[in-house]
Formats: C-alpha cells, structure tokens, sequence
C-alpha cells in the first residue's frame, strides 16, 4: 500500500520544539523527494521544506535557520524538526512524496501544530 503517515503534531509554546515524522510505504526510495507542507486556517497551503533523494534540501524563507528537513531511508522515514517556534507556524502540516515513475503526489492525513503565544 503506497502512503505517508505523519505524527508529531501537538501544543507547544512560543520558542518551542517538536519534531515531525513522516512513515513511508512501502518504502521511502518509491519517492522522487519529499516535502513538508502547512496550511493554517483561511490561508493557502504552503511548502516549508524539501529534500531530495541524494539529501539536497530547500526551505522556505519563513522558516530557514530554525526548521530542519532530514530522512533516514533505513527507516523510511523523514522527519522535520522545529525549533523556535512562533505562533505563526500554527497549522496543520502535510507530508508528501512524489511516487514512481509517474511521479503521482501521495499526501499524508496531516498533523496539527499548535504554538502558544
């Protein structure tokens, strides 16, 4: 079964961490990279981060220097650890990968991140 499961979300305060993971199936190297997206409330969804099958990473500008974007393929997973949190990071955050060789977008359910002012 091809799918990205998140986990990670929850409430935080102002100046906070978590750290996301994102589970890959059947396994992470089925995808031609993999981002993270967020989208808060009456707002479009936007990317925050990417990384690519050789490791090369691209972020957003609201969030360099204090999100990071990493995978560990013996694991199939990629992770995005936040740090710094601001309360504008609020938002639901959604994995996804581009899959095969058709490069068909998978999305996972989404996690909800919570900062607390």
């Amino acid at each position: 079964q091809v799918q990205l499961v998140e986990s990670g979300g929850g409430l935080v305060q102002a100046g906070g961490s978590l750290r996301l993971s994102c589970a890959a199936s059947p396994n992470i190297f089925s995808f031609n990279g993999m981002y993270w997206y967020r989208q808060a409330p009456g707002k479009q969804r936007e990317l925050v981060a990417t990384i690519t099958m050789s490791g090369t990473t691209n972020y957003a500008d609201s969030v360099k220097g204090r999100f990071t974007i990493s995978r560990d393929n013996d694991k199939n997973t990629v992770y995005l650890q936040m740090n710094s949190l601001k309360p504008e990071d609020t938002a639901v955050y959604f994995c996804n990968g581009n899959y095969g060789q058709f490069n068909r977008p998978i999305w996972g359910q989404g996690t909800q991140v919570t900062v607390a002012s």
